[in-house]
């Protein structure tokens, strides 16, 4: 793929939207920034360094009518997330291309990601990442809090715990979860005692690439569907992401996980990214704000 370094007069679209949400300020916060061609590894974690929001999404629009697209968090590059790949197509058919009905998403290590309207929601279908069990490692009660049920892993680790409260009690060692082995640590349970009724409840953390504790995961859900529609003996399943700025799940269990998550964003701020004097700026859509980026830093201004 051909990529370029930014040069110092080129302006960059760039979009913050809350993703899983129908109000500013809710759901997951994502960086979306629509390319003609691919930008440098390095240019593109930079500015999601610069962003520093859990996830910043890069798309690039192939011949076929689908998109490329990539993930970066403030420390890396990551082969899969949910709420970024909801953001950018909720950017493309409700700004961009609103005449489209569906969008679909190649990613670097082959997914296919597809994205289709369905009334005022948008519903996605993603692989489903089914965990193994893993022996528990030394330390592992200690430094999370509470010894689980189960350990599993499929990318993502998975400790299963007895219940909704447990969960939500959870202090975890973030710098025990870092030096794991594979991508992080969900931490899920029935919810048949959370109060608001679901059939399970989770918690994501990931240290290593920057994100102590992600608000709202939709990739986390590639594993965790797998997991409790088998044990519930359900193929449809209702889900609380218990964050502080947690979000509620509707899926599916069929080949592919289709995760139906109030699939709804609200954009907070759009403007562009650049090298040049700061300058003032009302955008015309009521809550957008510009981020201008300059020297070594960046800026909102309205």
């Amino acid at each position: 793929m051909p990529s370029k370094d930014i040069p110092m007069s080129q302006s960059l679209p760039l979009y913050q939207i809350d993703a899983f949400t129908d109000r500013v300020f809710g759901g997951n916060p994502a960086a979306v920034c629509p390319l003609n061609v691919w930008l440098t590894d390095e240019v593109m974690q930079a500015i999601a360094l610069e962003n520093n929001l859990s996830e910043t999404a890069y798309f690039v629009a192939r011949d076929d009518g689908d998109f490329d697209i990539r993930w970066f968090t403030p420390l890396a590059e990551i082969d899969l997330a949910g709420h970024p790949t909801l953001a950018t197509a909720w950017l493309i058919l409700n700004r961009l291309e609103p005449s489209r009905q569906t969008v679909r998403f190649h990613s670097m290590t082959g997914d296919v990601l597809d994205i289709a309207r369905d009334g005022d929601l948008l519903v996605m279908d993603f692989p489903a990442r089914p965990a193994s069990p893993i022996v528990v490692p030394d330390g592992f009660a200690e430094a999370i809090g509470l010894a689980p049920q189960e350990l599993l892993r499929a990318v993502k680790n998975m400790a299963v715990f007895g219940s909704a409260e447990e969960v939500l009690g959870l202090d975890p060692d973030m710098s025990f979860i870092k030096g794991l082995e594979g991508f992080g640590l969900i931490c899920t349970a029935p919810g048949d005692d959370y109060v608001d009724e679901c059939d399970f409840v989770s918690r994501f953390f990931a240290p290593h690439v920057g994100i102590p504790e992600d608000p709202v995961t939709g990739s986390a859900h590639c594993t965790l569907i797998p997991y409790w529609a088998s044990r519930l003996g359900k193929d449809k399943l209702h889900a609380r992401q218990v964050s502080a700025r947690g979000v509620s799940y509707s899926a599916k269990m069929l080949a592919r996980v289709s995760p139906s998550p109030g699939g709804q964003c609200s954009i907070w701020k759009a403007g562009s990214t650049f090298d040049g004097p700061p300058q003032r700026k009302q955008l015309g859509h009521p809550g957008d704000r510009r981020c201008r980026r300059y020297g070594n830093g960046a800026r909102i201004v309205s």
